[in-house]
């Protein structure tokens, strides 16, 4: 148990206040940073500048709204034995955590809130999940740290596809994220301050696994892919300046169809017979054939063209077809937007 001393008068109380245990069975504890240390297994390693520190660390100073998980000594040594030197000598080991950690020593904060938990340290399958999981749900996680972090829970896990279920996502999900840690050191800090895409980073990623292409292999063919899409951009450009402006279907007022006259039908008639020629045998009447009714003629405007059913299973047939039915103008317009909805596919995961 811990004992009382000057943290009374940080937390304000004039009783005896538990300050650290070294049990581990789910209880809050307030622990002093001298008695806590962080993992060595963690993937992430920005943790924000020193100014970003400090200033979390005076919000924490003010509230810590979430303690942070830990495990005891003992049972992270059980999983990781050959750190026990550089853990140093101390009661508890950060599961999650490590900015808080890192934010409250940068202002000189004595304590943090931790829930010490052992069961994190049932294996190292589990202790990994814990690590890991808090950082990859977070929509604004790096994506380098985050393919890191992956690529760890792979080597716990045994294989993409054990990780991929066990966080219900689809196989393609870990692998596009594992391509990241082949970039060269300069090029993931391009992905970091996103002056790379993240489509563009696993493309190259895949290349630098699949050739082993070294620093400066990536950096040419990055080099090539950014002209490539300057000139791309420059033509969607031009393209665009060029284009006749857009018209709306409102812009055309509705053309009423005036009725048509049904078409005359002439009167049938019969011979009347020749008293003064009784040789002549009277003519058969006629009665002529019925005239087919024309529809009437109709506005230009609207006429509608025959509809074309989609055969959307086939995307190529889909493909064929909206491109028979676009000039040059249109093809582009159509180009960026796929262009788009890829690279926003290629982000979301």
């Amino acid at each position: 148990m811990g004992s009382r001393n000057d943290f009374d008068d940080f937390l304000g109380d004039e009783d005896e206040t538990v300050i650290a245990d070294t049990r581990a069975d789910g209880r809050l504890y307030r622990v002093p940073l001298t008695r806590l240390a962080p993992n060595l297994v963690n993937p992430r390693k920005d943790f924000g500048t020193e100014g970003d520190l400090i200033d979390f660390g005076k919000s924490l100073a003010r509230r810590q709204n979430q303690p942070c998980p830990v495990v005891s000594r003992a049972a992270y040594l059980k999983l990781w034995t050959g750190h026990g030197d550089r853990l140093g000598d101390v009661d508890y080991v950060l599961v999650s955590g490590e900015r808080r950690y890192r934010a409250a020593t940068a202002v000189g904060m004595p304590a943090l809130d931790c829930v010490a938990n052992d069961d994190f340290a049932r294996d190292r399958k589990t202790f990994m999940e814990a690590v890991v999981s808090e950082n990859v749900d977070r929509q604004n996680f790096d994506p380098i740290e985050e393919a890191y972090a992956v690529e760890a829970l792979v080597r716990e896990f045994g294989s993409n596809r054990a990780v991929a279920q066990h966080f219900e996502r689809v196989d393609g999900w870990v692998t596009q994220r594992i391509l990241l840690t082949h970039l060269a050191p300069d090029l993931q800090r391009l992905v970091r301050a996103k002056a790379m895409p993240l489509e563009a980073g696993r493309t190259l990623g895949k290349l630098a696994r699949d050739n082993a292409w070294a620093a400066d292999r990536q950096t040419a063919w990055w080099e090539q892919e950014q002209r490539g899409r300057q000139e791309k951009a420059a033509a969607r450009k031009e393209a665009k300046r060029a284009a006749p402006p857009r018209t709306r279907p409102e812009q055309f007022p509705e053309v009423r169809q005036e009725p048509q006259p049904a078409p005359r039908q002439p009167e049938s008639f019969t011979a009347v017979k020749q008293e003064s020629s009784p040789a002549v045998p009277p003519p058969v009447p006629v009665v002529p054939e019925p005239r087919e009714t024309l529809p009437a003629p109709q506005h230009p405007a609207s006429v509608q063209p025959p509809q074309v059913k989609m055969p959307w299973h086939d995307g190529e047939a889909c493909a064929d077809i909206a491109v028979s039915k676009m000039d040059g103008v249109q093809l582009v317009r159509m180009m960026d937007r796929l262009r788009e909805h890829s690279e926003a596919a290629a982000s979301a995961g």
